[in-house]
């Protein structure tokens, strides 16, 4: 069903039992021919995959928001940094991809292999609503019992990651700078987004 869990239990975290339970309901899916994925941050600048199409996408009742405690990416355990999740509650425009059905498996293993190492996101199929009509998208969200979810931040403790959180990948500031260009690029408006970019540039962050 759209929207339920590909994991329902909260116990037994398996990122490969998550993906076989993925693959089930996404075979179970009346009339799915292709695989959808739902981007909504680093997969809308960095997808990794290969894609048959791709189109700007509504999903309601998340949103995106940069509470997701990174301590390897974008940070490290003294100053872990922050990376956007898709979180319950409004509404998120991003991106969804259309991966072709006879290379789908292999390209899931890729994306999971990215995004899924540990088990921390809640994976989900959701109602994707496009252009040219509504998807079923496979898309990343976290709960906020997360023990990686960062909770409220206060402008002066984001300043702070924001100048001093670095991780194997780049820092925390160069990942939501190209967050925000990638939604400039899509057509995309995310307030937040653009207010945490006013707020670096205000602080001598960023150009």
């Amino acid at each position: 069903m759209i929207g339920t869990p590909i994991d329902p239990a909260l116990v037994v975290r398996d990122p490969h039992e998550m993906l076989a339970r993925l693959r089930r309901q996404w075979r179970a899916h009346d009339g799915a021919r292709d695989l959808w994925v739902f981007g909504y941050a680093s997969l809308i600048w960095r997808p990794e995959f290969d894609a048959a199409e791709h189109r700007p996408a509504l999903v309601h009742g998340w949103h995106r928001a940069f509470r997701m405690r990174s301590r390897v990416n974008r940070g490290d355990a003294a100053q872990p940094g922050l990376v956007f999740a898709l979180m319950p509650g409004g509404a998120c425009r991003g991106v969804v991809y259309r991966m072709h059905r006879d290379r789908a498996d292999a390209e899931l293993e890729r994306l999971w292999a990215r995004e899924m190492p540990t088990g921390v996101y809640d994976p989900r199929l959701l109602a994707a609503r496009t252009p040219h009509g509504v998807v079923p998208a496979l898309a990343f969200t976290l709960s906020r019992s997360s023990k990686n979810f960062a909770g409220h931040i206060a402008d002066a403790e984001m300043l702070h990651i924001l100048r001093h959180a670095r991780g194997r990948y780049g820092t925390t500031l160069a990942y939501l700078a190209d967050t925000a260009r990638a939604l400039r690029e899509h057509g995309l408006r995310d307030r937040e987004v653009e207010r945490l970019m006013r707020l670096a540039r205000d602080h001598g962050l960023c150009g």
